[in-house]
């Protein structure tokens, strides 16, 4: 889990769903009697958005973080405003339905 993006309205957070301790990512086997030695798993992974104004958080998986990685490397690629992150967050957040909870 890694924090890309933090500020008074918005965090990002990157989560890699099969990250083992050193920070890379497993991949897992999942074996049956039709493939004894395992079938690897494709690992995955997304990101999450909270919106602090709001409570409330989204996480984004398959094309969805997709979508939102290619945001990524464009802003990597052409350094965006403040600003200009926000408003793009702003856009993600619209889909969180999720309240913000911590245990």
């Amino acid at each position: 889990m890694h924090t890309l993006y933090d500020s008074e309205t918005y965090s990002v957070t990157h989560m890699l769903a099969n990250a083992e301790g050193n920070g890379k990512t497993a991949l897992g086997v999942f074996k049956t009697v039709q493939y004894p030695d395992g079938v690897p798993l494709m690992a995955r992974h997304g990101f999450e958005i909270v919106d602090k104004r709001s409570g409330k958080e989204v996480y984004l998986d398959g094309s969805w973080a997709e979508l939102f990685q290619q945001h990524i490397m464009a802003w990597q690629v052409n350094t965006p405003s403040q600003e200009e992150v926000e408003d793009t967050l702003e856009q993600y957040a619209e889909l969180a339905q999720n309240p913000v909870l911590v245990h």
